[in-house]
């Protein structure tokens, strides 16, 4: 599982529009605004906010004459989770085609190139493969049932290490992007 830290901020932001929504489900549009502006959150801050979590299907719109009402989505956590799993089988089906133009293209790449189409390949299929964990997880916690998926994304990985550790420039790629995996592998909590 990646490292990723995710900005607080936004999330807090989302979590008080949410329960504003939730506890106040009668109220329109201005109404809403005039309990969240500016107390939580600036104007702006509000309508970003909002747009963010119709756009992710979490909040609902509904328009009644002239005025809009949010709710929250019904039966969002199956929405969610064929959208993970939609997103996740798009994403490994082009990193499979990204890897095989990979050992075609790379050798007259720059370094730079080199080392940043590396990059976001490998932080790409770490991300395909919590997706996929995530959806074992939620499906069945007991059932491996993306086992096929979660070896070839193994021997993904390994075939982008053979094209780096075959290339010209490999004394340089490896430990830049050793540096770079630091970030996605598991810290020893007890150096700190």
């Amino acid at each position: 599982m990646s490292q990723y830290k995710p900005n607080l901020k936004v999330f807090e932001r989302e979590r008080i529009v949410l329960e504003i929504i939730r506890n106040n489900p009668n109220l329109h549009h201005n109404a809403l605004l005039k309990l969240i502006v500016p107390e939580f959150m600036a104007k702006t801050t509000f309508e970003k906010t909002r747009n963010l979590l119709v756009e992710k299907e979490v909040v609902t719109v509904q328009t009644k004459m002239n005025m809009k009402f949010y709710h929250l989505t019904n039966n969002y956590e199956s929405k969610l989770q064929h959208h993970v799993e939609r997103n996740t089988a798009n994403s490994f089906h082009e990193i499979k085609f990204q890897i095989k133009r990979l050992g075609m293209d790379y050798h007259h790449k720059d370094i730079d190139d080199k080392i940043n189409i590396t990059k976001s390949i490998l932080r790409n299929l770490l991300q395909i493969d919590n997706g996929f964990t995530l959806l074992d997880a939620t499906k069945n916690p007991k059932k491996t049932l993306y086992k096929d998926e979660h070896l070839i994304i193994q021997q993904l990985i390994h075939k982008v290490f053979e094209i780096m550790r075959n290339d010209p420039c490999s004394e340089i790629i490896f430990p830049t992007m050793a540096s770079y995996l630091e970030f996605f592998l598991p810290q020893n909590s007890l150096n700190k």
